[in-house]
């Protein structure tokens, strides 16, 4: 049985408000924080899609109204599950943005499961949007994507994650990190044993754990600014590490 649902969430962004469309209604802005690679088109009605691990997600563009108000929906499924997205620009004094997301549609059977996760999901990605707005704003990056499933429970992929890092599983917000690559960071979101986030010279990191009742899935999404590919080295860090 389907279940509606609605979920909101909002963030000042010390960017101005056509940096913040930039970033939430263009291809490469999206990319520049989110998952995956997106693509959107600028009319209502065009497509939106999201691709990920060679999937891509499609929605419709149902309204666009530039530097103020974006939102897609998804397709229906046979039972009448669906997404829809809305974004809301707002231009403060001092050159800053409040952005506010909203998220809703219809769930499934495990609708408070995923209602959860998408709860939880949100906050990173939107500190990582403050991130790209206030360090890279206007770079375009090299994405890298990997989905690990059954990696294991979240303790031990934190211990496994932490210590990768030089750290400790009690890291926090504005701790001192090492990339496995040797490039020092910043920990700029820290909600263990749920979610971690990275910032370094070069770009953002995020490493996710999906929760036990979504696989014990450790999820990387991360934004090289230099350009660097670095798809392949995370690819084999995730397969060493849970293999």
């Amino acid at each position: 049985m389907t279940h509606p649902f609605e979920l909101s969430q909002e963030i000042e962004l010390g960017a101005t408000p056509e940096q913040v469309w930039d970033a939430i209604a263009t291809g490469p802005g999206v990319d520049s924080w989110f998952m995956g690679r997106t693509e959107l088109d600028t009319s209502v009605g065009g497509p939106a899609g999201l691709t990920m691990m060679g999937h891509t997600e499609q929605a419709t563009i149902t309204a666009y109204e530039p530097g103020t108000r974006l939102a897609t929906r998804g397709a229906e499924a046979p039972d009448g599950q669906f997404m829809a997205l809305e974004y809301l620009v707002e231009g403060r004094g001092g050159g800053t943005t409040v952005l506010r997301l909203v998220q809703s549609g219809m769930l499934g059977d495990d609708w408070e499961t995923e209602f959860e996760a998408m709860k939880a999901g949100w906050p990173i990605y939107l500190e990582t949007l403050k991130q790209y707005l206030t360090y890279f704003t206007g770079r375009t990056p090299s994405v890298t994507t990997v989905v690990r499933p059954g990696a294991g429970g979240p303790d031990t992929v934190w211990k496994t994650v932490t210590e990768s890092l030089g750290v400790t599983p009690d890291v926090g917000e504005g701790d001192g990190v090492r990339l496995p690559n040797g490039s020092a960071g910043v920990v700029y979101y820290a909600n263990l044993p749920v979610n971690l986030g990275i910032r370094t010279d070069e770009g953002l990191y995020r490493f996710i754990h999906s929760g036990t009742a979504r696989g014990d899935a450790l999820v990387l999404g991360h934004q090289n600014f230099t350009g660097r590919d670095e798809q392949a080295a995370w690819d084999a860090w995730t397969a060493e590490r849970f293999g």
